[in-house]
């Protein structure tokens, strides 16, 4: 009995999107599926006992109204896992395809995902709540329909922290884990192991992706195409007027803008995607799919932290060039739907991104140093600085942190107290005495400002806790032996970034890289 379910979600149940055609066939079985955005899938339960690892208490309360006490009762549990669905709920798999390294894979889709409702809360908000890793569909290629635990902890930690950050992002609701055996080759090499399955409960304000405009128009189905480009438009852009006949510029022109920023912003906080295929990448430009991610821990442009990527397409510091690549794709797949003169438009605004990107980039990280205003010479000074990061494998998150910490005049000594280990590093370096000199002349110009003033600007605005890969790895390690309390410790300290937690640095978590996690690597293994 669903009631106590139902009641406790004071917002409107929206089952589905009903005005997008949905496939015919609704038997669940690997197909090539032609002329609709959606099929029929209904998610498949879990054979074994599932038990609850976490759950987003913001998300609960403040995206789906529900009471945290909700997520204790067996009906939560059922619902998060996919065991059962809310009366009326039409589950779906979206079709979607993408260019997947450079190069066009034809159908993707939702192999392993559930669209389970659209959900419209108390704020007049619509969320889609999405299974992920609950079993197969028609999407599912060669895939068995699950996620592995490793995986979900990973996505749903990164998930939220990313939320924490300020970045744009899907957010995660839930993570259950069961005793299922899944078999996954995590590093693709003959090694087939055992491990469980499990379930994401992932929610944002559409998954619609590059991906899903490609399918349509790589097989000229262009009325459907523009069947849903209106429904994006519609639904999620409202600056644009869905009856405006420049509207497919006007859409063009913000999904560029806001790839852009949003690059700009995982660049500020050494995040690398992993995996910036065009099916990875949002039409609302926030992140999605977390799968081989990794926040740069020594500085490097060349940090890939995917080890299925061996041409290091998708390195931290190509992430921009991909954003342009993806965006041309996104332009090719509506360019069906252009005039000539709109074509000429679009072209131009793609043109304008590489400005776009830089102007946004050079914000943040002026803002990371602390710089007011505007001086000519402050690009030379973020280049000075990250060239000597590099040089010095300098960490990332806290050489910028620590710069946020420490005192001008401890800086004008030259006289970098231990406790600053990631500064102690690059003070090493013979040029380091020069960017001081630079840096505290430029700070002299912030107009009113004062060092404490700057210190508790730079310290809101640069985390001292990032998901590192050895973070998120040690918390794992203790979830596949049944003990939480890491994810949960992790929980709490990512909602909080920015401010020092007792226990996060008890667990060194703002600490160089533990010996154990220098070679540790991730794949698309999930």
């Amino acid at each position: 009995m669903w009631l106590p379910l139902a009641c406790a979600l004071l917002g409107t149940w929206l089952c589905n999107p009903a005005v997008l055609p949905i496939d015919p066939v609704k038997e669940n079985y690997v197909r090539k599926v032609k002329n609709c955005i959606f099929s029929v899938a209904l998610p498949t339960p879990f054979k074994s006992r599932v038990h609850l690892v976490a759950v987003s208490k913001e998300v609960l309360e403040d995206i789906l109204d529900l009471d945290l006490s909700v997520s204790e009762t067996e009906h939560f549990i059922q619902l998060v896992s996919g065991e059962k669905i809310v009366f009326g709920s039409i589950p779906l798999a979206h079709r979607y395809g993408g260019h997947q390294f450079g190069i066009w894979a034809d159908q993707l889709g939702d192999g392993r995902a559930h669209l389970i409702g659209i959900y419209m809360n108390r704020q007049g908000e619509k969320w889609e709540l999405q299974l992920k890793g609950s079993g197969k569909t028609p999407y599912s290629r060669n895939g068995d329909g699950r996620a592995v635990l490793r995986s979900s902890v990973r996505e749903f930690l990164c998930s939220e922290a990313m939320h924490y950050l300020g970045i744009p992002t899907s957010r995660a609701a839930s993570l259950v884990v069961s005793d299922d055996e899944v078999w996954r080759d995590q590093f693709y090499n003959g090694n087939i192991v055992k491990e469980r399955g499990a379930v994401v409960l992932r929610v944002a304000k559409s998954w619609f992706r590059i991906g899903s405009l490609e399918i349509l128009a790589h097989y000229g189905e262009l009325d459907l195409l523009r069947t849903l480009l209106d429904f994006i438009i519609q639904e999620h852009f409202p600056s644009v007027d869905v009856k405006e006949p420049n509207r497919y510029v006007g859409f063009f022109s913000i999904v560029v803008s806001k790839t852009a920023q949003l690059i700009a912003l995982w660049m500020s906080v050494g995040f690398a995607h992993g995996v910036c295929n065009t099916d990875n990448f949002s039409l609302l430009s926030i992140t999605i799919d977390y799968g081989p991610f990794g926040f740069m821990e020594a500085y490097n442009p060349d940090f890939v932290p995917n080890t299925s990527d061996d041409e290091r397409r998708y390195k931290i510091g190509n992430q921009a060039n991909i954003g342009m690549f993806n965006l041309n794709k996104l332009l090719q797949a509506i360019n069906p739907l252009l005039d000539p003169g709109q074509k000429q438009l679009t072209a131009q605004i793609l043109e304008g991104y590489p400005v776009l990107y830089y102007r946004r980039f050079r914000e943040l990280f002026k803002t990371k140093l602390g710089l007011l205003g505007d001086t000519e010479g402050d690009d030379d000074l973020i280049a000075f600085l990250l060239h000597l990061m590099e040089e010095t494998e300098a960490d990332f998150t806290m050489t910028f942190r620590q710069l946020s910490e420490i005192t001008q005049s401890q800086l004008q000594e030259l006289s970098v107290p231990q406790q600053f280990w990631a500064l102690k590093m690059i003070s090493k370096h013979k040029l380091f005495p020069v960017w001081v000199s630079q840096y505290l002349l430029r700070l002299k110009s912030n107009m009113n400002d004062s060092d404490s003033k700057r210190r508790e600007r730079m310290t809101t605005v640069n985390p001292r806790y990032v998901l590192k890969n050895w973070v998120a790895e040690s918390a794992v390690q203790k979830a596949e032996r049944n003990d939480f309390s890491e994810v949960r410790l992790l929980q709490q300290v990512l909602r909080h970034p920015f401010q020092k937690h007792p226990a996060a640095e008890r667990a060194g978590y703002a600490s160089p890289t533990p010996s154990w996690a220098r070679d540790l690597r991730v794949s698309c293994s999930s």
